[in-house]
C-alpha cells in the first residue's frame, strides 16, 4: 500500500502522459457538459421560479426527482438513443466524447436547474411586488434575478461541474472506457484497480480530489463575497 502510493506521486511529479490525456478529458467533457447544462437549466430554474401555470408543482416535483436518478439509468437511455437502431444512431455519438457530453448533460442539467429554482424563487419572493409596480416584462425580470442571485447561483453551477466531473456510471456506457479515445478518469479509476494497477489508480484518484478540493475553495470564497456584500 505504502509502495502503491509511492509510485502514484512519481507517476504525478513525471506528468505522466497517460495521465494528461485522461484529466484533459475528464475536463472536456465535464466542462462541455456544464456549460450547455448552465444554458438550459439556468433559465428553466427561473421560469420555474417565477411564472405560475397549471401543473408547475409536478413540473417541480418531477424535477427535483430527476437529481436522483441513478447515472446508470441516464447512461442506458442515452445509449439507446445514441445506438445505431435508436433515433440518433446515425450522428455516430456513441462510445464518443460527444456522447459522453450528451449523458453529463442529461445528469447535470436537472441538478442546476433545480438548485436554481429554490434560489430564484426565494428572491422572486421578495422582488415580486416591485417588479410588478414597474411592469417589467419576464424578461428583464429573469436577467435581474440571475444578476442579483449570482454568487449563490454560481455555487449551484460548481455543484454541478462536482457531479459531472465525479460521474462513471453514465460515462461507462456511453464512452466504452476506450483508451486514448473516451476513458476519464473515474472510468479509468475503476479499470485499473480491478486490473491491480493501483499507482495509476491512485495518482488519477489524487488528481480527482484536487479538483473536487479546488471547486470547494471557490465555492467557500463566492460564498464568504456574497455574505460580506449581502451579509
Amino acid at each position: 500500500m505504502y509502495q502503491a502510493f509511492i509510485d502514484a506521486f512519481s507517476l504525478l511529479a513525471q506528468l505522466d502522459a497517460t495521465i494528461i490525456r485522461i484529466v484533459i478529458t475528464s475536463i472536456q467533457v465535464s466542462l462541455s457538459a456544464l456549460i450547455l447544462g448552465t444554458l438550459v437549466g439556468l433559465p428553466l430554474g427561473a421560469w420555474l421560479a417565477t411564472e405560475e401555470f397549471a401543473g408547475k408543482k409536478v413540473a417541480i416535483v418531477i424535477l427535483n426527482s430527476l437529481m436522483g436518478v441513478p447515472t446508470v439509468i441516464v447512461g442506458v437511455l442515452v445509449y439507446l438513443i445514441l445506438s445505431r437502431s435508436g433515433p440518433f444512431g446515425e450522428w455516430g455519438w456513441l462510445f464518443t466524447v460527444k456522447g459522453m457530453i450528451v449523458a453529463q448533460f442529461f445528469i447535470t442539467t436537472p441538478l442546476i436547474a433545480a438548485l436554481s429554482r429554490q434560489i430564484l424563487e426565494d428572491s422572486w419572493r421578495v422582488h415580486r411586488e416591485p417588479f410588478m409596480t414597474l411592469r417589467l416584462p419576464p424578461l428583464a425580470r429573469l436577467k435581474w434575478l440571475i444578476w442579483d442571485c449570482r454568487f449563490s447561483l454560481t455555487i449551484a453551477i460548481l455543484a454541478g461541474f462536482a457531479r459531472a466531473i465525479s460521474e462513471v456510471g453514465a460515462v461507462m456506457i456511453v464512452g466504452g472506457n476506450i483508451d486514448r479515445v473516451t476513458r476519464t478518469m473515474t472510468t479509468a479509476i475503476a479499470l485499473e484497480t480491478s486490473k491491480g494497477d493501483l499507482a495509476l489508480a491512485l495518482s488519477l484518484g489524487i488528481v480527482l480530489l484536487g479538483i473536487v478540493l479546488l471547486a470547494n475553495i471557490f465555492i467557500f470564497v463566492v460564498r464568504q463575497i456574497a455574505e460580506r456584500r449581502y451579509g
